[in-house]
């Protein structure tokens, strides 16, 4: 069943990504990211209680800093540097480059928690980031070029930097509590950080304008109830029913969900070279996992 829920978040993660990218042209990437947290919360604060838990526990005051301090670094941040992205480089060159959070989590992993890194797990981090050079080793093969294409990776490639940093940061709270509690408190956090940065911003009517009915709601209500809330309880219910190397091999196949319906809804193209540097890429994730 574990299997299932992992390949579930794969499809639902992909159809989330193309609806975002559909979003994001009317779209601020903060704007955006506000409304995907703010209805997340309410529907992860709402299924917290459903099921029995609550949000204030008898958790030490640290924990709840250490989750402030991810949800900053790993929602706040990397998803806005994420849609930036997307809206840059489009779905399918963004899913190639996301392929990099494993190798990250792997490094930091090693850095922070003192966790070991076998050579196999080098060779799979050698193969991901080969992947995503050759996905711009000839322009001319891209649609994106110049400097959209560079700064494009660039947000890419800092924007799985910082969702690992913010996953390695909250795991040793992860280890003693309950994931839904502790995904619902950064969830909540964020979403107060984000109506402070907000009101505070020269940008703040076009930042709270994003809660006025638009058409961009056609795409980004259902993408947020895809991507940061079904997507994330199939997340949680894939790690918790099977091995962890198992369900993160599952996960990672939305690279190719998220090509696949780039190249029937958004029209995106993609040369046999993009083509190669996903499997590379993926053939790496695949060793990062079970090195």
């Amino acid at each position: 069943m574990g299997e299932l829920f992992a390949l579930l978040f794969a499809v639902t993660w992909a159809a989330a990504v193309i609806l975002f990218k559909h979003s994001g042209e009317t779209v601020s990437p903060f704007a955006l990211n506000f409304l995907r947290v703010t209805v997340s919360t309410v529907l992860l604060v709402a299924t917290l209680y459903i099921t029995g838990g609550r949000l204030l526990s008898d958790a030490p005051l640290a924990d709840y800093l250490i989750l402030l301090l991810s949800g900053f670094i790993a929602i706040i941040i990397s998803d806005t540097l994420f849609h930036q992205s997307l809206n840059m480089l489009g779905a399918g060159l963004t899913a190639i480059v996301e392929c990099m959070y494993s190798p990250f989590m792997v490094m930091l992993g090693y850095l922070l928690l003192a966790e070991k890194v076998s050579l196999w797990q080098m060779g799979g981090m050698g193969l991901v980031i080969a992947g995503v050079i050759m996905v711009v080793a000839r322009p001319g093969t891209v649609v994106v070029r110049g400097r959209q294409l560079t700064m494009g990776i660039v947000w890419c490639v800092t924007a799985m930097f910082t969702l690992a940093l913010g996953i390695v940061i909250a795991k040793p709270v992860l280890e003693h509590s309950s994931v839904l509690w502790a995904t619902t408190v950064r969830q909540t956090g964020c979403l107060i950080m984000m109506v402070i940065l907000a009101g505070l911003s020269p940008n703040r009517r076009r930042f709270f304008g994003v809660f006025r009915p638009a058409v961009s709601w056609k795409s980004a209500l259902p993408g947020t109830v895809l991507g940061s809330y079904l997507a994330l309880l199939c997340w949680i219910a894939g790690m918790k029913y099977t091995q962890v190397g198992v369900a993160a091999i599952l996960n990672q196949t939305s690279t190719f969900f998220i090509i696949l319906l780039a190249v029937i809804f958004l029209g995106e193209t993609f040369s046999r070279r993009q083509v190669l540097a996903s499997l590379v890429a993926m053939a790496g994730l695949v060793m990062v996992v079970c090195g």
